[in-house]
């Protein structure tokens, strides 16, 4: 597989990006290849979901899931799940830690020792254990195991034709932007990664990106 960030797309080149998407037929490949891993991958990590469920609820008071609106395929709005990592009122605390500094690249938010972070959500963040939840968003179909990174709606702007092409698929939990280190890419990459992904998709690209997302986590090179 090649690289994407050595991809070179521009804003400007948009009738090429016209054929950025997956036919009928390989939607319904994608589909069964997550209904069969993503029920696979349940399975084996049931013993850490139930642990990670137990230390957040033992972590302080507040539900075990946080829930957040998402903008999936075509548009549609649709709430994926976490394990809580942080404080009840994280929320409504980030726009006054977002005038003080934001450390992401494009609309994405993020800063170092985010004080909203708890501390059992500090070790379930520096091992991706607060995804695990999503697979449960890939069984019901609203995400799938390998895509774009699903933004959170006041980050997606519509109107940007880059941003419409990258949902003509389903988010996934992880892509090719994480395993490639998200850390060190910008936000122009991520969407390089996104088209790139969505332009050579098969499925054997998808086994590929699963297999490497574990390194990822376990070196904390990417994800």
């Amino acid at each position: 597989m090649r690289h994407a960030p050595e991809l070179r797309i521009s804003p400007r080149q948009s009738p090429g990006l016209d054929r950025v998407q997956l036919s009928r037929s390989k939607r319904a490949r994608k589909r069964a290849f997550d209904l069969v891993m993503g029920g696979l991958l349940m399975v084996v990590l049931a013993p850490v979901l139930v642990a990670c469920a137990l230390a957040v609820h033992l972590s302080g008071p507040g539900p075990i899931l946080f829930r957040q609106r998402r903008v999936g395929r075509d548009g549609e709005i649709f709430h994926m799940h976490k394990f809580r990592s942080m404080v009840l009122d994280a929320e409504e605390r980030q726009p006054a830690l977002r005038a003080v500094g934001n450390e992401a690249d494009g609309p994405l938010f993020k800063i170092q020792r985010d004080p909203r972070v708890t501390r059992v959500g500090r070790v379930l963040r520096a091992w991706s254990l607060d995804e695990l939840p999503q697979l449960f968003d890939v069984l019901r179909g609203d995400m799938s195991l390998v895509g774009p990174r699903p933004f959170v709606t006041h980050e997606v702007d519509l109107s940007n034709p880059w941003a419409r092409i990258r949902l003509r698929i389903k988010p996934g939990v992880t892509g090719l932007w994480q395993v490639a280190g998200r850390h060190r890419l910008s936000f122009e990459d991520l969407v390089r990664c996104d088209l790139f992904y969505i332009e050579n998709w098969s499925l054997s690209m998808d086994l590929l990106i699963l297999l490497r997302t574990i390194p990822a986590v376990l070196f904390r090179s990417g994800v």
